[in-house]
C-alpha cells in the first residue's frame, strides 16, 4: 500500500497547530518504524519541517511552495494535494489537519481534532473573525461528510462531529493522542506552597473562571496560597478584589519546557478549567509530574483524565474554590490521586496510538 501523509502546511511554531504538528511527527515515525516492505510511506512536507519528517523509512518530498502563505495553503488543501496524490497513485491520503480536498481524487482519511469553531459560533459569536470561522465550519462539515473515513482524538469530539456534520458514526474512529514523555530528572521542591493553573486569552480556556474561582477560594481562608496563572499577561480585567490580584502572578508564556515542568511539579495543585477541548494535554503533563489535578468536567476532559482528577463545574466558582481548599489543606488523599495519575497516562503511549493508526490505515479497505 502507498500511503501519502500531507504535512505541507505544518511549520513548528507557526500558527496554532503545535498539537497537530506533534501528532503528525510521532505518527510518521511510528508508521515508518513498523510499515516494513509491504507499505510505502510518503510525506509531503516543506523546507521548514524536512529535518523532523524525513525519517528512516519515509520518502520525503519537499513541496517548493511557501507554507506560510495563506492563499497557497487554501489552494493546496482544496485542490493541489489531491492532484499530487492522484499522480503518485496513492492508495490512501491521510490529512492530519482535518480538511478533505474538494476534488477527492483518491481515498482520503482525515483527522478532525475538534469542532470548537462550532462551539464559538454558538457560545461566543464575534469572539473570532466571523468570516474565517464561517469558512472553517463549512470546511470541517464538508470534510467530515466527504472523507472516506474520519479519525478523531476523543469520544467527545466524535459526538460533536456527529452532531454538527451529521456524519455516520460508523465512519468515525476514535484514536487517542499519545503523550510526550517528560525526561526523568530531579526537580526541586518548592520553598513555599503555590497553585498553578493553565489557560489562554481564548474564551473557551476560561481564564475568567480560574481567576473568579481563586477569588472565591481566597474568601474561604485567612492565608490563601498564591496562584501562578500561565497563559495570560494580566488578571485585572476580571473584576476581582485588589487583595486577590496581589496573590496572582500572571505568566504569559514559559519559554523553556524545563522551567514549565519545574513550575508544575512544585505546585500544591494544578487547575485546568477549560470549557471545551478536543483532547486536553495539560492535565496529562501534570500527572506525569506528580501534581494533583483539579479539572473541568466538560467535553473530552473526563475521558482523558479518567479517575485521576477531581472534577468540577468550571462555571461554579464556589465548587472550584472548595476543591482547591480541600486539596491545599490536605483534606484529600493526594498520594492516591497522584498514583492514579501515573497509571492513567499509560493509556496514551505513542506505541498504542501508532498501532491503532496502522490498523485503520493499513488493514482496512
Amino acid at each position: 500500500m502507498r500511503l501519502i501523509i500531507d504535512c505541507f502546511k505544518l511549520v513548528k511554531g507557526a500558527g496554532k497547530s503545535i498539537g497537530i504538528y506533534n501528532l503528525a511527527l510521532h505518527l510518521v515515525r511510528e508508521l515508518a518504524a513498523e510499515s516494513g516492505d509491504r507499505h510505502e510511506l510518503i510525506v509531503l512536507g516543506n523546507a521548514h519541517n524536512r529535518r523532523d519528517f524525513a525519517a528512516e523509512g519515509v520518502r520525503f518530498i519537499e513541496i517548493r511552495k511557501n507554507p506560510l502563505n495563506k492563499a497557497v495553503c487554501v489552494f493546496w488543501e482544496l485542490f493541489t494535494v489531491s492532484v499530487i496524490a492522484k499522480k503518485m497513485r496513492a492508495d490512501k491520503l491521510l490529512l492530519p489537519r482535518g480538511y478533505a480536498s474538494m476534488l477527492h481524487l483518491t481515498k482520503e482519511y482525515v483527522i478532525i481534532h475538534d469542532m470548537i469553531p462550532f462551539y464559538y459560533h454558538e457560545h461566543y459569536p464575534g469572539a473570532l473573525n466571523r468570516l474565517e470561522n464561517f469558512y472553517i465550519m463549512r470546511r470541517l462539515r464538508a470534510s467530515a461528510r466527504k472523507a472516506d473515513h474520519v479519525i478523531t482524538i476523543s469520544e467527545a469530539s466524535k459526538r460533536d462531529i456527529i452532531r454538527y456534520a451529521r456524519t455516520d458514526a460508523r465512519r468515525i474512529t476514535v484514536i487517542y493522542n499519545g503523550y510526550n514523555a517528560i525526561a526523568d530528572r530531579q526537580y526541586e521542591e518548592a520553598s513555599a506552597p503555590y497553585i498553578v493553573a493553565m489557560t489562554s486569552d481564548l474564551p473557551h480556556k476560561n481564564a475568567a473562571g480560574i481567576v473568579k474561582s481563586y477569588a472565591a477560594y481566597c474568601g474561604l481562608t485567612e492565608n490563601p496560597v498564591p496562584l501562578k496563572l500561565i497563559g495570560i499577561k494580566d488578571a485585572s480585567s476580571f473584576g476581582v478584589d485588589e487583595n486577590v490580584l496581589k496573590n496572582i502572578t500572571c505568566i504569559k508564556y514559559v519559554e523553556k519546557n524545563e522551567e514549565l515542568h519545574q513550575m508544575i511539579h512544585g505546585a500544591r495543585v494544578f487547575v485546568f478549567l477549560s470549557l471545551a477541548e478536543g483532547f486536553g494535554f495539560p492535565p496529562i503533563e501534570a500527572m506525569q509530574l506528580g501534581t494533583p489535578v483539579i479539572c473541568s468536567d466538560r467535553s473530552s476532559l473526563p475521558e482523558v483524565a479518567g479517575d485521576a482528577a477531581v472534577y468540577v463545574n468550571p462555571e461554579d466558582y464556589g465548587q472550584v474554590a472548595e476543591a482547591i481548599k480541600k486539596m491545599v489543606d490536605g483534606d484529600m488523599d493526594i498520594h492516591k490521586l497522584c498514583q492514579k495519575g501515573k497509571a492513567n497516562i499509560e493509556r496514551f503511549d505513542w506505541k498504542k496510538t501508532g498501532k491503532k493508526y496502522r490498523e485503520v490505515l493499513f488493514e482496512w479497505n
